[in-house]
């Protein structure tokens, strides 16, 4: 592949395009704006597992919304934080769209949650409101809020979401706000590895056009049919998915928890086009064994952050399912998405780099020490600047002192470089750098090389403490299914492609990894592992 390009200078921060590229509006102003365009198309369908699907046309989503809306307000005042606790379900998306409407702040709750981390969240965020599934996988969530109930403000609301329903039901008809661009729409609570996370502001102005700007990158169109395996109380859920979904007049598919196998019945069903994904999904969907028995032919494209993304996996979706992919790189404090590459991306190693930034949105990496921008090539931390960026951490200004320098740039404690094309690649996080021997060692760089064996399913890789070295790299492993490896033989087919200090010294099989809800692998969790006897 050959293309030409336009190399930016080595110390500017790369920027795609100018900031008018944002559009001010709220995400109900978006909502209302797709009901103009799109008003009979379907926008929601509900994903069960068997049976009759529900199913809400654009129109409907909006007046379902409203009614939420209304609801919403006769329990709570403008601009009061409730808390959303909940598996995907199409009330997620009514509440988060009503809640819009409503202006109020959502917090978005990771089902996951136990009770301490619950509290933590609704104390924290100073929540005026719960809504609450009944239960979660066998957990009684009613059950866990008693728990620390008396622990939080008696005024708390609390409601279940089948006693919503009903208070959906009777609301009566009222006038909603009128909200900014500017006001904070949902706090989205960071999964920290120590200590209790923070609680990220993101406004209606940055989801909004994050959503719609991803979206557009990646060429969605109205007749795209987007099966969404991310958690909604995720910014890839609620805010990428959802609101790119909505503002291109897609349908959005929505399964209650991600499974590959009801995932691929999904798409062959619905005649999916687009699924947004950590890798992990994508390749326990590839691994299934239904994959090669089901109709998966209207599945054009995979959009793959969240995780390191091997170039090995894009291979195999490109070759075993004929699929187009596109590779994206954020976080939550940004609404998420800094960069993106685009289906058919000229770059010559775009399956390599995470894109450009997305218009409107400045990236540039930085001497983690010095602070200065460091030349192409070199690795530093990345930094960004744009209206998708976070007002702040809620009740947390040393936390957002720390993120937002003064000139607004956040730093996102992720290890990057920028090549000659403005393009950006990711080494790991600044965290997770291993020093071994005063020899800097990217984890990244080992995980993708095991990625390239052919029994390697999935991989980790991480430092551990050595008296002699400082530190060694240890290899987590999972191996594919009806293969076999061992340690020995992966330690050769390293030292074939790597230099022998970043050859992993300790080795580990796992049957799987331990990974947040949004599918990310918990390296804390595996370096504790080893710290154990």
């Amino acid at each position: 592949m050959s293309a030409s390009f336009a190399s930016p200078a080595a110390a500017r921060p790369a920027a795609s395009a100018p900031a008018v590229g944002f559009v001010e509006e709220s995400i109900g102003d978006a909502l209302r704006r797709a009901v103009g365009r799109w008003p009979n198309r379907t926008a929601l369908v509900e994903g069960a597992d068997s049976g009759a699907r529900s199913r809400w046309t654009y129109t409907e989503l909006l007046k379902t919304s409203e009614q939420y809306a209304w609801a919403l307000l006769e329990t709570f005042r403008v601009g009061d934080t409730v808390a959303l606790w909940s598996p995907n379900c199409p009330q997620w998306m009514f509440l988060e769209l009503g809640a819009a409407l409503a202006g109020l702040k959502l917090v978005t709750v990771n089902p996951a949650y136990l009770t301490q981390e619950l509290l933590h969240v609704l104390q924290q965020s100073e929540a005026t409101g719960l809504l609450c599934a009944a239960e979660y996988r066998g957990r009684d969530f009613v059950g866990m809020v008693r728990e620390v109930r008396d622990q939080l403000p008696a005024s708390l609301a609390v409601l279940t979401l089948p006693a919503w329903a009903e208070r959906v039901r009777v609301a009566r008809t009222t006038g909603l706000p009128i909200v900014s661009p500017d006001d904070v729409a949902q706090i989205q609570y960071t999964s920290g590895t120590t200590g209790f996370p923070k609680g990220a502001e993101l406004t209606h102005r940055g989801l909004a056009n994050n959503g719609r700007l991803y979206a557009t990158a990646i060429g969605a169109t109205d007749d795209d049919v987007w099966v969404n395996p991310m958690p909604m109380f995720h910014t890839a859920g609620c805010g990428l998915l959802t609101l790119g979904c909505l503002q291109t007049g897609g349908t959005h598919v929505l399964p209650p928890a991600f499974d590959p196998e009801l995932m691929l019945a999904l798409i062959e069903a619905e005649r999916g086009t687009v699924v947004l994904s950590v890798p992990t999904m994508l390749l326990r969907m590839l691994d299934h064994p239904s994959a090669g028995t089901r109709d998966l032919r209207s599945w054009r494209l995979a959009t793959l952050g969240g995780a390191p993304v091997p170039p090995e996996l894009v291979r195999r979706a490109q070759d075993e399912r004929g699929l187009k992919v596109a590779i994206g790189f954020g976080q939550t404090e940004c609404s998420p998405y800094i960069t993106h590459t685009i289906p058919d991306d000229p770059h010559p190693e775009w399956w390599m780099t995470v894109g450009r930034p997305l218009p409107g949105v400045e990236a540039k990496v930085v001497d983690p020490e010095a602070g200065h921008v460091v030349p192409e090539g070199e690795i530093g931390e990345v930094c960004t600047r744009s209206p998708c960026v976070m007002k702040g951490y809620f009740r947390n200004p040393q936390a957002t002192r720390q993120a937002i320098d003064s000139d607004g740039w956040l730093h996102t404690g992720d290890l990057g470089s920028m090549d000659e094309h403005g393009y950006l690649r990711i080494q790991g996080r600044l965290k997770d750098m291993i020093i071994r021997g005063g020899e800097n060692v990217y984890p990244r760089e080992i995980e993708d090389v095991l990625f390239t064996h052919p029994s390697v399913a999935n991989v980790a890789v991480v430092g551990v403490p050595d008296p002699d070295w400082g530190e060694v790299v240890a290899a987590f492993v999972q191996v594919r299914p009806e293969r076999e490896v061992d340690a020995a033989t992966l330690e050769r087919f390293c030292r074939e492609h790597l230099a022998s200090y970043k050859v992993p010294r300790v080795w580990r099989f796992l049957d799987a990894f331990p990974q947040t809800a949004s599918g990310k692998v918990q390296k804390f969790i595996l370096k504790a592992q080893l710290a154990q006897p």
